[in-house]
């Protein structure tokens, strides 16, 4: 909901960023790679209770993921596979993090973090399957241009998500309410997601018949 307002703020100093990266022949996918291994390391810490370690990993990791993409379009070596790679890393790395606070306590954590991974499923499939069907009838991205994959709009997108990790990290102790909470927009994305894609889709099917 909120990255057609937080994405065009973050172009800047990722390009910026980028144009150093490039000198040194950094390559996007190495990034892409390293700020998956940095963003991992929030699993331990997050299981060890280093909440404050854990938040500087997660949002380098989140640096990384914006910054990959802007050395691709930078030296102009964008391309599906290392758009494939990104979204990929970055569903493993959100339920790293869900995990480590259910190893963190499992006591008080297991329920809701169970109930966030299950809200995930949905807003993930949801994502993947419309990217499909819209590569299969060339939608284009009139919002997200710098996007890999083409996704409908929803409640919960990247900078919601990114917040919720940070409220996690900053007030562990309200983790099962939080996440709660997040899970419920999660699944409301989801289905909002469902019924955009399967009307949109159903729309085009009318026009081709």
């Amino acid at each position: 909901m909120l990255d057609r307002w937080t994405m065009p703020l973050t172009q800047a100093p990722l390009r910026l960023m980028a144009n150093g990266l490039a000198r040194t022949g950094v390559r996007p996918d190495q990034v892409t790679l390293a700020a998956f291994v940095v963003g991992m390391l929030a699993l331990p810490l997050l299981a060890w209770e280093a909440y404050t370690a854990a938040l500087v990993v997660i949002l380098l990791n989140r640096l990384g993921d914006g910054l990959d993409g802007a050395l691709a379009r930078h030296i102009g070596h964008t391309s599906d596979a290392g758009g494939f790679l990104d979204i990929g890393l970055d569903f493993v790395f959100y339920a790293a993090v869900v995990l480590g606070f259910v190893l963190a306590d499992p006591a008080a954590n297991a329920l809701a973090g169970a109930f966030l991974l299950f809200s995930f499923i949905g807003t993930g499939t949801s994502f993947l399957a419309f990217a499909i069907m819209a590569a299969r009838h060339e939608l284009e991205r009139p919002r997200f241009q710098r996007k890999a994959f083409y996704y409908l709009h929803g409640l919960t997108e990247g900078t919601e998500t990114v917040l919720a990790l940070v409220a996690f990290c900053l007030w562990p102790g309200y983790f099962p309410i939080l996440a709660t909470l997040f899970a419920v927009a999660c699944l409301i994305t989801t289905a909002t997601r469902l019924w955009g894609g399967y009307r949109t889709l159903a729309t085009l099917s009318e026009g081709v018949d």
